[in-house]
């Protein structure tokens, strides 16, 4: 099957996959302080797709909807019940059972793995021996990273099922995102906008704490995990799709977490064990493997067979 991906330039996704770390991990660190401390997991949702919908109404009003009829009814609801409202829920859940560590390293983990085994059964793409032992090394550094923090419990496992079920989900939106030939603003709007719909009714009825949050702490948490992270990482990471594949842009990924611990020993203090630093240098090794294998991909598929039909 031919590569539905953009022929654009790799060097303005490499800087819009960095720029992406960036806000996941700082949305992580601070989705971490105001669940330990006030908000709950439906509150961040409806703040996240709240202050997304604000950025995305106008964006959509100004063009039109032609381009979302274009998408189609089917497409933008698909799109929006993989990435949109119940994906940052689920994950919410998940560290409701599960310690916040955890998350930042299956959620990335299995969206490299579920990325690169998607795009080999839906798109049949090639996968050098390099990029193969990249993401297992990824995936192995994840698992390392989290092992200090397991308790073996049913509820931590259950947790970690749910990071890695929405590493499925978001996995599933990226294919979809590349076989649909998705618009980056087109798709993201419809996630975002379609998310809104349901939230004056988990405003009214889910539980919140918003009454214990200062006004800062709020407006704060609009700018980071709505316009941050519900607007801009998600049109970053769908543009990043559309240039380089799934595979590719999954790879950016593993780069949250080590992100993540930086922030968190900035801001929250916390300094990870020597085995989660060494879990890090395993990633960097792992994505460093996965980059040369893709570039080695990409080298035998523009090289003309013989006699070249």
């Amino acid at each position: 099957m031919a590569d539905a991906r953009d022929s654009g330039n790799p060097r303005l996704a490499i800087i819009a996959g960095l720029a992406m770390i960036g806000i996941y991990a700082i949305q992580f660190v601070a989705a971490r302080f105001s669940l330990r401390e006030h908000l709950t997991a439906t509150d961040l949702a409806t703040l996240r797709f709240g202050g997304a919908g604000v950025v995305f109404l106008p964006i959509v009003w100004r063009s039109g909807f032609a381009p979302m009829r274009a998408l189609g009814r089917r497409r933008a609801l698909a799109l929006a019940a993989l990435a949109g409202l119940p994906y940052p829920l689920i994950i919410n859940w998940g560290l409701t059972y599960a310690p916040a560590a955890h998350a930042a390293a299956l959620c990335p983990a299995s969206i490299v793995f579920f990325s690169f085994l998607l795009s080999r059964i839906v798109f049949n793409d090639g996968a050098s021996r390099q990029r193969t032992i990249g993401v297992v090394t990824i995936v192995t550094g994840l698992l390392l990273f989290i092992a200090p923090a397991r308790d073996g419990t049913g509820g931590v496992l259950f947790g970690d099922m749910l990071f890695i079920g929405s590493g499925l989900m978001f996995s599933t939106y990226a294919v979809l995102v590349r076989q649909w030939r998705a618009d980056p603003v087109t798709a993201t709007a419809a996630v975002v906008l379609l998310s809104c719909l349901p939230l004056p009714v988990l405003f009214l009825f889910a539980p919140s704490h918003f009454h214990a949050a200062a006004s800062s702490e709020i407006v704060s948490q609009i700018v980071i995990q709505g316009i941050l992270a519900g607007a801009a990482a998600m049109f970053l990471y769908t543009y990043i799709v559309r240039q380089l594949g799934p595979q590719t842009a999954s790879l950016f990924l593993p780069g949250v977490p080590i992100a993540t611990v930086i922030v968190g020993m900035a801001v929250l203090g916390e300094t990870p064990m020597t085995i989660q630093f060494a879990a890090i240098a395993i990633m960097a090794v792992g994505m460093g493997l996965s980059a040369v294998g893709g570039r080695i991909a990409s080298e035998r598929l523009t090289v003309p067979a013989p006699g070249g039909s």
